[in-house]
């Protein structure tokens, strides 16, 4: 793991007043702190990032990284999924980022990494580091709310079209274009669909006018999760409303220990 020292991680949050989960009370006060907007000011979060590097892992890291710093974060880098059986850590922390593509994660450190979340650290991510990271794990699968099956043509010309808009991560945004990889996803429908991409059939005929869900967010116990089939390969996050998109989820799932569950139950992508 680089740059990491659960020690000194552990130490720093126990200085700063954070124990390993926090009671009602701490929730509430720690609450009030909050900005209005979603912040991951202040937040421990954990970059997870590895596996298939087509996808860009460690470039995510050089942009993401330094943000989520700049912007208040206190974040620890691990190019490992051991992190994941860390539990002081794992206990520790606000938000996890994931950017692992493909690969295999072993019960252990997939359990490491489901409980926090059911028990209310949030979960970001993105493409095939979040959608198609362990393929032959169905709970984890379950935790993210899809899973990518295929991307007729490669990388092509589509378009994006913003079916929520008045959620706080796509209010203001405009439907847009994109060349990149259209990601067709088998996807839970008890999730809160933000945006949605239409296929046509120049690459599949049988899936012409199909409507697939491009943005979401959804919960896995009291954890928040926000998922962007989005980002391809890095230079996909040129595009504003990409990169915008995946700052204002990571702010909401940073927010999943401080805050009531949102209500919602929308059975439907359009």
């Amino acid at each position: 793991m680089k740059g990491f020292s659960r020690r000194n991680f552990i130490l720093t949050s126990v200085a700063a007043g954070a124990g390993a989960f926090l009671i009602p009370d701490q929730i509430s006060a720690k609450a009030k702190n909050q900005d209005s907007e979603p912040s991951v000011k202040g937040k421990k979060v954990l970059y997870v990032y590895g596996g298939w590097a087509g996808h860009d892992p460690k470039p995510s890291v050089d942009l993401f990284v330094p943000w989520l710093r700049s912007e208040g974060a206190e974040v620890v880098v691990s190019d490992t999924l051991e992190s994941y059986t860390d539990k002081k850590l794992m206990e520790s922390l606000d938000l996890v980022v994931q950017i692992w593509t493909m690969g295999k994660i072993s019960k252990e450190q997939e359990a490491g990494l489901l409980n926090p979340v059911k028990s209310g650290v949030g979960l970001a991510g993105w493409h095939g580091g979040t959608g198609d990271s362990f393929r032959e794990n169905v709970d984890y699968q379950f935790m993210v709310g899809g899973q990518w099956v295929a991307h007729p043509g490669g990388v092509i010309d589509y378009s994006v079209q913003i079916t929520n808009p008045k959620d706080p991560v796509t209010k203001g945004l405009k439907d847009f274009k994109m060349h990149s990889e259209q990601y067709y996803m088998h996807v839970d429908p008890n999730v809160k669909v933000l945006a949605t991409t239409t296929f046509t059939g120049q690459h599949a005929a049988w899936i012409d006018g199909c409507v697939i869900p491009v943005v979401w967010k959804k919960y896995y116990g009291n954890g928040r999760v926000f998922y962007s089939s989005l980002g391809h390969v890095i230079g996909d996050f040129k595009g504003p409303e990409v990169l915008e998109i995946q700052k204002r989820g990571i702010r909401w799932a940073a927010e999943s220990k401080y805050h009531p569950k949102e209500a919602w139950k929308e059975p439907k992508y359009r």
